[in-house]
């Protein structure tokens, strides 16, 4: 299972922000709320404090001194409904209502309980106390309906899970933008190897990286250093091998020739020498090949050595050479040239050609067609080489430019030419594009060159 540091960090910090935040929110309410019914009930008790100056002693009776008008100022309130009652020891209601519920049996004068209950279908908050009238002991309580309570409740936490989820949206987004920010040097350096080609073995610039990226960018710098090396040593000895064949092989083809015509009686002879000649025409075709893919490869490229080449006769030149082999193999090799000029090396420019024609007569089948166009474009010259051979699979079209890559082993061929043609290309700023031919059929590569300014 693959691991995201971007997916470990969010959870490790979106996750504590979210809990204290939930924490907070509650305490915060707590605090928000706790002062709020405490001030409530303060008030109440100070109504149901408001009764006893009321309570006389006469004669051993309790009696309330409570005007209606009095009564009508202690029960007013806009939201709730107020209830109080006065009772004596043995429960008789002495005034205020009689369906008021039971009162708590308190231990101590002036002692003040507060308690939840219902009075006539409805919860109500009460305020009892304990006081001495004379020698009388009397219970007094208030009450009130939680209307407002209830009201102020929900604005408090509507109020505070407004404000959580305004917090909690503005922590994620903290979370998230420091996140990426955090994690912005480590996607600058897989965007700069991602955009790097495969042979680039460079090491990687470690300029404004932060300072916990600098074992990793050492060790993968040792790393491209050690690739660079050995792809180096594999090079120089591809060149090397390449090189040294060609001389014996050249010698080689010079006394097959010689046995050919001393022989050309002997049908068993001349036999066996063709098919040595063209077991060595292949071999001097694969290591010209090897040299030109030496030649071809971007770390060896001089810019130093390009000059303006007329592409159109280079092409001319390059066609000449596969006349016969096109002959051979009945294939109508034909060219649309027009004037065209880039600067580059001559060389090189020659073998991505060569390359070029001598892939497509290969894959176009007997009696078929292979036409070589060079034009200007949009400020770009075109090498277009096109045939109506069993044309490239899209699936293979990023497949073909690899080393020794081949669509169809029955073929012959080293499976190098068009890497060749790639790098090649790369080495003058040129893009290769692979197309169906001219009506759906074949193929037509396109290299479209930068026009010298």
């Amino acid at each position: 299972m693959t691991i995201s540091i971007r997916t470990n960090l969010l959870t490790w910090l979106i996750g504590p922000l979210l809990l204290i935040n939930l924490m907070g929110g509650g305490l915060t309410f707590w605090l928000a709320w706790a002062p709020t019914q405490t001030a409530w009930d303060q008030s109440l008790a100070d109504a149901a404090w408001a009764l006893v100056p009321r309570l006389k002693d006469s004669n051993g009776t309790v009696t309330i001194d409570l005007p209606q008008q009095a009564e009508q100022v202690l029960r007013v309130d806009h939201f709730d409904s107020i209830f109080f009652v006065v009772r004596d020891l043995a429960g008789h209601t002495l005034a205020g209502d009689h369906d008021f519920p039971l009162l708590p049996a308190l231990k101590r004068i002036d002692e003040v309980q507060i308690d939840n209950g219902t009075m006539r279908g409805e919860p109500i908050r009460i305020v009892s106390l304990k006081a001495m009238i004379g020698i009388n002991t009397v219970y007094l309580a208030a009450a009130e309906t939680l209307r407002k309570r209830t009201h102020s409740h929900w604005i408090i936490v509507v109020a505070l899970l407004l404000i959580e989820a305004l917090l909690t949206c503005l922590s994620i987004a903290v979370v998230w933008i420091a996140v990426k920010k955090g994690l912005l040097p480590l996607q600058k350096m897989q965007s700069a190897l991602n955009s790097r080609h495969a042979i680039d073995l460079s090491p990687v610039e470690n300029v404004h990286a932060p300072v916990e990226l600098d074992p990793l960018l050492i060790a993968l710098n040792a790393l491209l250093l050690r690739a660079q090396d050995g792809a180096q040593a594999q090079q120089d000895f591809l060149a090397n091998v390449a090189h040294q064949l060609r001389t014996p092989l050249a010698g080689l083809r010079i006394h097959l020739e010689w046995l050919q015509q001393r022989h050309a009686v002997d049908t068993d002879s001349t036999h066996t020498t063709e098919m040595m000649m063209s077991s060595i025409a292949r071999m001097i075709r694969q290591t010209n090949q090897l040299l030109a893919l030496a030649r071809a490869e971007p770390s060896q490229f001089v810019h130093a050595s390009l000059d303006k080449v007329a592409l159109d006769e280079l092409v001319t030149d390059s066609v000449q050479q596969f006349v016969r082999q096109a002959d051979i193999r009945d294939v109508d090799l034909g060219f649309d040239l027009q004037p065209t000029t880039i600067v580059g090396d001559r060389f090189l420019l020659r073998d991505l050609i060569d390359n070029l024609i001598d892939n497509a007569i290969r894959y176009t089948p007997i009696r078929g067609t292979v036409t070589v166009r060079c034009r200007q474009q949009e400020g770009l010259a075109l090498i277009i080489v096109e045939d109506n051979g069993p044309g490239i699979d899209p699936v293979h079209r990023n497949l073909v430019f690899a080393r020794f890559y081949r669509v169809d082993h029955k073929i012959a061929g080293t499976g190098l030419g068009l890497a060749i043609v790639r790098d090649i290309a790369m080495d003058h700023s040129a893009q290769i594009t692979i197309e169906s031919g001219p009506g759906g059929v074949g193929t037509s590569f396109t290299v479209a060159f930068p026009m010298p300014g």
